[in-house]
């Protein structure tokens, strides 16, 4: 009787095959139910992340309006005060979190810099010295992606802090207020969810115009892919002072101004 060969395969082996699997699901594959009462979202609903706090502290929002807010985005709290920017889906699937702290002043704690939940999970699933590399990357929305599913056609307003969308949400309601959560994040095909809608992109400021450029020729390369009007606000470029610029200031910052004066 002839025996065939058979493959053996080490117990570290198909531990390290499973933990891989287990990350990739944790990461890539981070699909949840957002309307459920188990769902990773639900169960992070917090408003009394230092965000949140900072936000009411500093006059930007009433209690009440940052409570409507945080039920909006969905914001979560991590164990040590970070607050959880998830980015939902059209159709309410979670791509992933940012985690972000933030100081008493409702600036940014710099000290902390911002992480997502998919990494954590990484962390937590494989261990701090596993190898990533090679596991799949997370894809991205913008920041309020799902709020499109609502059935009136708002006006859509894009924004590059996911801080400046939710205290614009409550400020200015007319709009729905989406976020890039970056500089270089504003690219045309994440503006596809936003096609039959009439868009408005709010760029930051800076000394010489390039945030302002840079978003403009953007907002071209996506009427072109979207078939629609994209108008760019040079509100902040006419408006903010030198000293502002020099800050790199947002919309957020201006309410800041008007609250101090």
């Amino acid at each position: 009787m002839k025996i065939k060969n058979i493959q053996t395969i080490s117990f570290k082996d198909e531990l390290t095959r499973i933990r891989t699997r287990i990350a990739e699901d944790a990461s890539h594959h981070l699909i949840l139910h957002y309307d459920t009462d188990t769902d990773l979202v639900s169960r992070h609903l917090c408003t009394n992340s230092h965000f949140c706090r900072s936000v009411v502290a500093n006059g930007f929002l009433t209690e009440e309006q940052m409570i409507r807010a945080a039920h909006r985005y969905g914001l979560g709290m991590t164990r040590d005060g970070g607050v959880i920017f998830w980015q939902i889906g059209l159709f309410r699937q979670v791509y992933d979190g940012k985690i972000m702290y933030y100081k008493d002043d409702c600036h940014r704690d710099h000290f902390h810099p911002p992480t997502w939940v998919s990494s954590t999970l990484k962390r937590f699933y494989l261990g701090d010295d596993y190898p990533t590399n090679d596991l799949p990357a997370t894809t991205h929305c913008l920041f309020g992606t799902h709020l499109l599913q609502e059935v009136n056609l708002k006006p859509v307003a894009v924004v590059e802090a996911e801080k400046t969308a939710v205290i614009c949400s409550e400020r200015y309601p007319r709009f729905i207020w989406l976020a890039t959560g970056g500089l270089e994040a504003l690219k045309p095909e994440v503006l596809f969810p936003l096609r039959g809608r009439r868009i408005i992109i709010f760029p930051d400021t800076d000394e010489n115009g390039e945030t302002y450029s840079k978003w403009y020729t953007i907002a071209l390369s996506a009427q072109r892919l979207l078939g629609c009007s994209i108008y760019v606000s040079d509100y902040l470029e006419k408006n903010a002072t030198p000293d502002q610029k020099r800050r790199k200031i947002d919309l957020a910052d201006t309410f800041a101004f008007h609250l101090s004066t």
